[in-house]
Protein backbone atom coordinates (compact mmCIF):
# COMPACT_ATOMS: atom_id res chain seq x y z
CA UNK A 1 0.00 0.00 0.00
CA UNK A 2 1.28 3.50 -1.00
CA UNK A 3 2.22 6.00 1.83
CA UNK A 4 -0.07 8.54 1.84
CA UNK A 5 1.40 12.44 1.68
CA UNK A 6 1.22 15.50 3.68
CA UNK A 7 2.06 19.02 3.51
CA UNK A 8 1.35 21.39 6.44
CA UNK A 9 1.41 24.92 6.22
CA UNK A 10 1.53 26.79 10.31
CA UNK A 11 0.55 30.46 9.63
CA UNK A 12 0.94 33.03 12.60
CA UNK A 13 2.34 32.18 16.19
CA UNK A 14 4.05 29.88 18.10
CA UNK A 15 0.57 29.11 19.47
CA UNK A 16 -0.89 27.87 16.07
CA UNK A 17 2.54 25.73 15.61
CA UNK A 18 1.95 23.85 18.82
CA UNK A 19 -1.03 23.26 17.11
CA UNK A 20 -0.10 21.89 14.04
CA UNK A 21 2.14 19.77 15.73
CA UNK A 22 -0.19 17.92 17.48
CA UNK A 23 -2.26 17.21 13.63
CA UNK A 24 1.24 16.08 12.43
CA UNK A 25 0.92 13.70 15.52
CA UNK A 26 -2.31 12.78 14.50
CA UNK A 27 -1.44 12.03 10.71
CA UNK A 28 2.26 10.25 11.72
CA UNK A 29 1.58 7.85 9.05
CA UNK A 30 1.62 10.00 6.48
CA UNK A 31 4.95 11.27 4.98
CA UNK A 32 5.33 14.61 4.78
CA UNK A 33 6.24 16.56 1.72
CA UNK A 34 7.86 20.07 0.65
CA UNK A 35 5.55 20.74 -1.68
CA UNK A 36 2.05 21.00 -2.48
CA UNK A 37 2.04 18.93 -5.88
CA UNK A 38 2.94 15.54 -4.32
CA UNK A 39 0.87 16.07 -1.32
CA UNK A 40 -2.52 13.99 -0.83
CA UNK A 41 -3.20 15.67 2.03
CA UNK A 42 -2.68 19.94 2.11
CA UNK A 43 -2.89 21.40 5.72
CA UNK A 44 -3.25 24.96 6.28
CA UNK A 45 -3.45 26.06 9.85
CA UNK A 46 -4.99 29.59 9.73
CA UNK A 47 -3.99 33.15 11.70
CA UNK A 48 -6.66 35.57 12.15
CA UNK A 49 -5.68 37.75 14.03
CA UNK A 50 -5.20 40.72 12.13
CA UNK A 51 -5.86 41.90 8.44
CA UNK A 52 -2.19 41.12 7.16
CA UNK A 53 -2.23 37.42 8.67
CA UNK A 54 -5.91 36.89 6.84
CA UNK A 55 -4.92 37.86 3.99
CA UNK A 56 -1.66 35.65 4.20
CA UNK A 57 -3.96 33.26 4.86
CA UNK A 58 -6.46 33.33 2.15
CA UNK A 59 -3.64 33.91 -0.35
CA UNK A 60 -1.69 31.01 1.03
CA UNK A 61 -5.37 28.50 0.68
CA UNK A 62 -5.12 29.91 -3.26
CA UNK A 63 -2.02 29.31 -3.83
CA UNK A 64 -1.65 26.35 -2.43
CA UNK A 65 -5.22 25.06 -4.74
CA UNK A 66 -3.83 26.20 -7.81
CA UNK A 67 -0.66 24.21 -7.29
CA UNK A 68 -2.01 20.79 -5.61
CA UNK A 69 -3.11 17.97 -7.87
CA UNK A 70 -6.50 16.26 -8.81
CA UNK A 71 -8.04 14.44 -5.66
CA UNK A 72 -6.33 15.67 -2.84
CA UNK A 73 -7.87 17.66 -0.02
CA UNK A 74 -6.85 21.00 1.04
CA UNK A 75 -7.56 21.63 4.42
CA UNK A 76 -8.08 24.92 6.05
CA UNK A 77 -8.17 24.98 10.05
CA UNK A 78 -7.32 27.42 12.82
CA UNK A 79 -8.22 30.94 13.95
CA UNK A 80 -9.36 32.81 10.39
CA UNK A 81 -11.47 30.05 9.69
CA UNK A 82 -12.74 29.66 13.55
CA UNK A 83 -13.42 33.82 13.25
CA UNK A 84 -14.69 33.89 9.79
CA UNK A 85 -16.56 30.00 9.28
CA UNK A 86 -19.81 30.81 7.77
CA UNK A 87 -18.92 33.52 5.02
CA UNK A 88 -15.75 31.23 4.71
CA UNK A 89 -17.25 27.57 3.97
CA UNK A 90 -20.47 29.99 1.75
CA UNK A 91 -17.04 31.76 -0.55
CA UNK A 92 -14.36 29.35 -0.61
CA UNK A 93 -14.65 26.44 -2.79
CA UNK A 94 -11.72 25.42 -3.12
CA UNK A 95 -11.21 24.18 0.49
CA UNK A 96 -12.38 20.34 0.89
CA UNK A 97 -12.67 20.47 4.89
CA UNK A 98 -12.85 23.46 7.15
CA UNK A 99 -12.02 22.91 10.93
CA UNK A 100 -11.32 25.61 13.48
CA UNK A 101 -9.72 25.78 16.65
CA UNK A 102 -10.97 22.83 18.51
CA UNK A 103 -10.46 19.69 16.41
CA UNK A 104 -6.76 19.52 16.20
CA UNK A 105 -6.86 16.22 17.81
CA UNK A 106 -9.36 15.02 15.25
CA UNK A 107 -8.08 15.78 12.54
CA UNK A 108 -7.27 12.11 11.11
CA UNK A 109 -10.92 11.36 11.57
CA UNK A 110 -11.90 14.19 9.58
CA UNK A 111 -9.71 13.67 7.11
CA UNK A 112 -10.68 10.01 6.61
CA UNK A 113 -14.27 11.14 6.60
CA UNK A 114 -14.09 13.79 4.48
CA UNK A 115 -15.61 16.30 6.62
CA UNK A 116 -16.05 19.54 8.29
CA UNK A 117 -16.97 20.69 11.85
CA UNK A 118 -16.16 22.97 14.40
CA UNK A 119 -16.41 22.16 18.20
CA UNK A 120 -18.11 24.18 20.67
CA UNK A 121 -15.12 23.61 22.96
CA UNK A 122 -11.11 25.35 22.48
CA UNK A 123 -8.62 22.80 21.80
CA UNK A 124 -5.77 22.69 24.59
CA UNK A 125 -2.92 20.50 24.01
CA UNK A 126 -1.52 18.49 26.83
CA UNK A 127 0.49 15.71 27.95
CA UNK A 128 -1.58 12.99 26.17
CA UNK A 129 -1.33 14.82 22.99
CA UNK A 130 1.39 13.33 20.78
CA UNK A 131 3.25 16.11 18.82
CA UNK A 132 5.75 16.02 16.12
CA UNK A 133 8.35 18.88 17.20
CA UNK A 134 9.40 20.69 14.21
CA UNK A 135 12.08 22.87 13.45
CA UNK A 136 14.60 21.78 16.26
CA UNK A 137 16.10 18.40 17.98
CA UNK A 138 16.19 20.13 21.18
CA UNK A 139 13.63 23.11 21.61
CA UNK A 140 9.90 22.68 22.62
CA UNK A 141 7.40 25.35 22.63
CA UNK A 142 4.75 24.18 25.77
CA UNK A 143 1.32 26.04 25.58
CA UNK A 144 0.11 26.65 29.29
CA UNK A 145 -2.95 28.42 28.64
CA UNK A 146 -6.03 29.22 25.73
CA UNK A 147 -7.69 31.64 25.43
CA UNK A 148 -7.74 35.10 27.38
CA UNK A 149 -9.55 37.42 29.99
CA UNK A 150 -8.21 40.36 29.35
CA UNK A 151 -10.38 43.24 27.37
CA UNK A 152 -7.64 44.89 25.00
CA UNK A 153 -9.87 47.26 22.67
CA UNK A 154 -7.79 46.16 19.53
CA UNK A 155 -7.85 43.01 19.61
CA UNK A 156 -11.13 39.99 19.04
CA UNK A 157 -8.73 36.87 20.40
CA UNK A 158 -11.09 36.36 22.77
CA UNK A 159 -13.99 36.30 20.49
CA UNK A 160 -13.22 33.27 19.14
CA UNK A 161 -10.77 31.53 21.85
CA UNK A 162 -12.71 32.46 24.73
CA UNK A 163 -11.79 32.98 28.07
CA UNK A 164 -8.59 31.61 29.99
CA UNK A 165 -8.40 27.55 30.50
CA UNK A 166 -4.94 26.32 32.07
CA UNK A 167 -3.78 23.72 32.28
CA UNK A 168 -2.63 21.89 35.42
CA UNK A 169 0.84 22.36 36.56
CA UNK A 170 1.08 18.58 36.63
CA UNK A 171 0.00 18.42 32.69
CA UNK A 172 2.47 20.86 32.57
CA UNK A 173 5.81 19.12 33.65
CA UNK A 174 4.15 15.96 32.88
CA UNK A 175 4.86 16.63 29.25
CA UNK A 176 8.22 18.44 29.48
CA UNK A 177 9.18 15.45 31.07
CA UNK A 178 8.23 13.51 27.99
CA UNK A 179 10.17 15.95 26.22
CA UNK A 180 13.29 15.58 28.34
CA UNK A 181 13.51 11.92 27.50
CA UNK A 182 13.42 12.40 23.35
CA UNK A 183 16.35 14.69 23.62
CA UNK A 184 14.72 18.45 24.02
CA UNK A 185 16.40 20.23 26.64
CA UNK A 186 15.56 24.56 26.13
CA UNK A 187 11.73 25.56 26.41
CA UNK A 188 9.38 28.38 25.57
CA UNK A 189 6.27 28.63 27.65
CA UNK A 190 3.45 30.07 25.38
CA UNK A 191 -0.26 31.30 25.62
CA UNK A 192 -2.27 34.40 24.99
CA UNK A 193 -1.47 36.10 28.58
CA UNK A 194 0.69 33.89 30.20
CA UNK A 195 1.35 36.44 33.28
CA UNK A 196 -2.21 35.21 33.89
CA UNK A 197 -1.65 31.97 33.93
CA UNK A 198 -3.28 29.42 36.73
CA UNK A 199 -5.63 32.52 37.77
CA UNK A 200 -8.38 30.32 36.64
CA UNK A 201 -7.56 26.96 38.52
CA UNK A 202 -6.98 28.99 42.01
CA UNK A 203 -3.28 29.49 41.93
CA UNK A 204 -2.34 33.10 42.95
CA UNK A 205 0.67 33.63 40.52
CA UNK A 206 0.89 30.63 38.49
CA UNK A 207 4.12 31.21 36.90
CA UNK A 208 6.24 31.88 39.71
CA UNK A 209 5.29 28.15 40.70
CA UNK A 210 5.47 26.43 37.43
CA UNK A 211 8.93 28.23 37.02
CA UNK A 212 9.98 25.99 40.42
CA UNK A 213 8.05 22.84 39.26
CA UNK A 214 9.93 23.14 36.05
CA UNK A 215 13.73 23.88 37.83
CA UNK A 216 13.17 20.35 39.46
CA UNK A 217 12.92 18.54 36.01
CA UNK A 218 16.59 16.75 35.29
CA UNK A 219 17.50 17.36 32.09
CA UNK A 220 15.84 20.98 31.46
CA UNK A 221 18.83 23.27 30.71
CA UNK A 222 16.91 26.72 29.64
CA UNK A 223 14.11 28.08 29.55
CA UNK A 224 12.30 31.13 28.83
CA UNK A 225 8.46 32.43 28.89
CA UNK A 226 6.63 34.68 26.34
CA UNK A 227 3.37 37.11 26.15
CA UNK A 228 3.59 38.46 29.58
CA UNK A 229 1.07 40.75 30.38
CA UNK A 230 1.73 44.25 32.21
CA UNK A 231 -1.36 43.95 35.09
CA UNK A 232 -0.86 40.57 35.51
CA UNK A 233 3.14 40.74 35.95
CA UNK A 234 4.45 41.06 39.49
CA UNK A 235 7.71 41.91 40.87
CA UNK A 236 7.49 38.61 42.42
CA UNK A 237 7.60 36.60 39.04
CA UNK A 238 10.30 39.22 37.50
CA UNK A 239 12.23 38.24 40.58
CA UNK A 240 11.85 34.93 40.11
CA UNK A 241 12.59 35.22 36.61
CA UNK A 242 16.00 36.83 37.74
CA UNK A 243 16.93 34.48 40.36
CA UNK A 244 16.53 31.24 37.75
CA UNK A 245 18.93 29.00 37.38
CA UNK A 246 17.18 27.29 34.60
CA UNK A 247 14.95 30.10 32.88
CA UNK A 248 16.84 32.75 31.01
CA UNK A 249 16.20 36.01 32.34
CA UNK A 250 13.95 37.12 29.30
CA UNK A 251 10.95 39.73 29.79
CA UNK A 252 8.56 39.40 26.85
CA UNK A 253 5.43 42.08 27.55
CA UNK A 254 4.17 43.76 24.62
CA UNK A 255 2.85 47.02 26.23
CA UNK A 256 1.62 48.69 23.09
CA UNK A 257 1.84 52.14 23.65
CA UNK A 258 3.42 54.56 26.80
CA UNK A 259 0.78 57.47 26.74
CA UNK A 260 -1.58 57.25 29.98
CA UNK A 261 -4.62 58.62 27.87
CA UNK A 262 -4.00 55.63 25.17
CA UNK A 263 -3.51 52.61 27.31
CA UNK A 264 -6.97 53.47 29.33
CA UNK A 265 -8.44 54.07 25.24
CA UNK A 266 -6.62 50.50 24.55
CA UNK A 267 -8.10 48.93 27.51
CA UNK A 268 -4.83 48.09 28.85
CA UNK A 269 -6.12 47.69 32.42
CA UNK A 270 -2.40 49.33 33.85
CA UNK A 271 -1.41 53.17 33.74
CA UNK A 272 1.77 54.44 32.28
CA UNK A 273 3.11 54.77 35.77
CA UNK A 274 3.11 51.37 36.77
CA UNK A 275 4.10 49.99 33.06
CA UNK A 276 7.39 51.71 33.56
CA UNK A 277 7.83 50.62 36.87
CA UNK A 278 7.30 47.35 35.40
CA UNK A 279 9.86 47.84 32.40
CA UNK A 280 12.32 49.83 35.45
CA UNK A 281 12.59 46.75 37.63
CA UNK A 282 13.19 44.30 34.95
CA UNK A 283 16.00 46.76 33.29
CA UNK A 284 17.72 46.27 36.61
CA UNK A 285 18.06 42.96 36.73
CA UNK A 286 21.66 41.40 35.69
CA UNK A 287 21.34 40.24 31.86
CA UNK A 288 17.88 41.00 31.27
CA UNK A 289 16.93 40.98 27.88
CA UNK A 290 13.84 42.65 27.36
CA UNK A 291 11.13 42.40 23.99
CA UNK A 292 7.69 44.22 23.49
CA UNK A 293 5.39 45.28 21.08
CA UNK A 294 3.76 48.28 19.99
CA UNK A 295 0.52 49.60 18.05
CA UNK A 296 1.04 52.56 16.20
CA UNK A 297 -2.15 54.54 15.07
CA UNK A 298 -4.41 53.11 17.34
CA UNK A 299 -8.15 55.48 17.33
CA UNK A 300 -7.78 58.55 19.85
CA UNK A 301 -3.89 58.53 19.06
CA UNK A 302 -2.99 62.38 18.80
CA UNK A 303 0.29 63.56 17.55
CA UNK A 304 1.74 64.17 21.08
CA UNK A 305 0.82 60.82 22.70
CA UNK A 306 2.56 59.34 19.58
CA UNK A 307 5.40 61.54 20.18
CA UNK A 308 5.35 60.39 23.66
CA UNK A 309 5.36 56.82 22.93
CA UNK A 310 8.52 57.21 20.51
CA UNK A 311 10.55 59.36 23.02
CA UNK A 312 9.95 56.53 25.16
CA UNK A 313 11.21 54.01 22.93
CA UNK A 314 13.99 55.84 22.48
CA UNK A 315 15.20 56.64 25.57
CA UNK A 316 14.06 52.89 27.11
CA UNK A 317 16.42 51.38 24.88
CA UNK A 318 14.07 47.73 24.23
CA UNK A 319 16.27 44.68 23.40
CA UNK A 320 14.12 44.11 20.85
CA UNK A 321 10.06 45.73 19.71
CA UNK A 322 7.56 44.57 17.15
CA UNK A 323 5.68 47.56 15.37
CA UNK A 324 2.20 46.49 14.00
CA UNK A 325 -0.27 49.06 12.11
CA UNK A 326 -3.60 49.09 13.63
CA UNK A 327 -6.01 46.56 12.45
CA UNK A 328 -9.17 47.56 12.75
CA UNK A 329 -10.98 44.33 13.67
CA UNK A 330 -14.63 43.32 13.83
CA UNK A 331 -15.87 42.56 17.42
CA UNK A 332 -13.22 44.53 19.32
CA UNK A 333 -14.54 48.15 20.87
CA UNK A 334 -12.21 49.62 18.74
CA UNK A 335 -14.16 48.69 15.80
CA UNK A 336 -16.76 51.44 16.32
CA UNK A 337 -14.37 54.09 17.08
CA UNK A 338 -13.67 56.94 14.76
CA UNK A 339 -10.43 55.76 12.80
CA UNK A 340 -7.23 57.58 11.63
CA UNK A 341 -6.18 57.17 8.00
CA UNK A 342 -4.42 54.88 6.87
CA UNK A 343 -1.68 57.08 5.62
CA UNK A 344 -1.21 58.36 8.98
CA UNK A 345 -1.48 55.09 11.01
CA UNK A 346 1.19 53.75 8.29
CA UNK A 347 3.60 56.89 8.44
CA UNK A 348 3.80 56.16 12.39
CA UNK A 349 4.46 52.39 12.13
CA UNK A 350 7.47 53.45 10.06
CA UNK A 351 8.69 56.23 12.41
CA UNK A 352 8.18 53.98 15.37
CA UNK A 353 9.78 50.91 13.24
CA UNK A 354 12.79 52.90 12.25
CA UNK A 355 13.04 53.77 16.35
CA UNK A 356 13.10 50.36 16.88
CA UNK A 357 15.84 49.34 14.33
CA UNK A 358 18.12 52.31 16.28
CA UNK A 359 17.38 50.71 19.44
CA UNK A 360 17.74 47.05 18.40
CA UNK A 361 21.55 48.26 17.42
CA UNK A 362 22.38 49.90 20.46
CA UNK A 363 21.31 46.41 21.70
CA UNK A 364 23.40 44.18 19.39
CA UNK A 365 26.29 46.80 20.52
CA UNK A 366 26.49 46.11 23.53
CA UNK A 367 27.00 42.48 23.04
CA UNK A 368 30.36 43.06 20.90
CA UNK A 369 33.56 41.17 23.40
CA UNK A 370 31.41 39.63 25.38
CA UNK A 371 31.62 35.84 25.97
CA UNK A 372 28.00 34.10 26.11
CA UNK A 373 26.49 30.89 25.81
CA UNK A 374 25.41 29.84 22.32
CA UNK A 375 23.54 27.02 20.29
CA UNK A 376 24.47 25.55 16.87
CA UNK A 377 21.78 25.31 15.20
CA UNK A 378 23.06 24.69 11.82
CA UNK A 379 24.80 26.06 8.65
CA UNK A 380 23.64 29.82 7.75
CA UNK A 381 21.65 30.82 4.75
CA UNK A 382 23.65 33.60 4.81
CA UNK A 383 26.36 31.86 3.53
CA UNK A 384 27.81 28.15 3.58
CA UNK A 385 31.12 29.01 5.38
CA UNK A 386 28.70 30.63 8.28
CA UNK A 387 27.21 28.75 11.18
CA UNK A 388 23.76 29.97 12.43
CA UNK A 389 24.54 30.54 16.28
CA UNK A 390 21.86 31.47 18.66
CA UNK A 391 22.49 33.02 22.32
CA UNK A 392 20.53 30.79 24.76
CA UNK A 393 19.57 34.46 26.01
CA UNK A 394 17.28 35.27 22.77
CA UNK A 395 13.81 33.11 21.51
CA UNK A 396 14.35 31.39 18.77
CA UNK A 397 13.55 33.05 15.46
CA UNK A 398 11.97 35.98 16.19
CA UNK A 399 15.06 38.10 18.08
CA UNK A 400 17.69 36.82 15.04
CA UNK A 401 20.99 34.84 15.03
CA UNK A 402 24.19 35.28 15.45
CA UNK A 403 26.76 34.57 12.71
CA UNK A 404 30.13 32.29 13.80
CA UNK A 405 33.21 32.72 11.16
CA UNK A 406 35.35 30.98 13.47
CA UNK A 407 35.06 27.55 15.26
CA UNK A 408 38.55 28.07 16.20
CA UNK A 409 39.65 24.58 14.91
CA UNK A 410 36.63 22.77 17.10
CA UNK A 411 34.45 20.02 15.40
CA UNK A 412 31.14 21.72 16.33
CA UNK A 413 27.83 19.43 16.76
CA UNK A 414 24.37 21.33 15.55
CA UNK A 415 22.12 21.23 18.71
CA UNK A 416 24.67 22.00 21.13
CA UNK A 417 25.87 24.32 23.26
CA UNK A 418 29.37 26.27 23.07
CA UNK A 419 30.99 29.53 24.56
CA UNK A 420 31.41 32.26 22.19
CA UNK A 421 32.77 35.33 21.94
CA UNK A 422 31.10 38.16 20.13
CA UNK A 423 33.71 39.45 17.93
CA UNK A 424 31.99 42.65 15.70
CA UNK A 425 28.77 43.61 14.31
CA UNK A 426 28.83 43.99 10.82
CA UNK A 427 25.97 46.32 9.38
CA UNK A 428 23.23 44.52 12.04
CA UNK A 429 24.83 41.60 12.53
CA UNK A 430 26.94 39.83 15.03
CA UNK A 431 30.03 37.81 13.75
CA UNK A 432 31.26 35.97 16.37
CA UNK A 433 34.44 32.76 17.62
CA UNK A 434 34.06 29.67 19.16
CA UNK A 435 36.35 30.01 22.03
CA UNK A 436 35.41 26.80 24.46
CA UNK A 437 34.38 23.33 23.03
CA UNK A 438 33.01 22.67 26.62
CA UNK A 439 29.17 22.11 26.69
CA UNK A 440 27.63 24.90 28.64
CA UNK A 441 24.39 24.90 30.45
CA UNK A 442 22.65 27.48 32.01
CA UNK A 443 23.36 26.73 35.35
CA UNK A 444 27.08 27.51 34.48
CA UNK A 445 26.04 31.33 33.51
Amino acid sequence: MNTKTLHLVSLGCTKNLVDSEVMLGRLKEYKLVDTPESADVIIVNTCGFIDAAKEESINTILSLHEARKKESLLVMSGCLSQRYKNDLQAGLKEVDIFTGVGDYDKIDKLIELKKSTYSDEIFLSDETHERVITGSNYHAYIKIAEGCNQACSFCAIPHFKGKLHSRTLSSIVKEVQSLVKKGFWDFSFISQDSSSYGRDIGLKDGLVDLIKEVEKIDGVKSARILYLYPSTTTFDLIDTIADSKVFQTYYDMPIQHINDDMLKTMKRGFGENKTKALLEYMKSKDGAFIRTTFIAGHPEESEESFNELCEFVKSFGFDRANVFSYSNEEETTAYEMQQLPKKVIDKRAKILGDIVEETTLKSLETMVNKTIDVVIDGVSDEHEYLLSARPLAWAVEVDGEILVNDTNDIEVEFGKVYKAKITELVGNQLLAKIISEQLATSSEQ
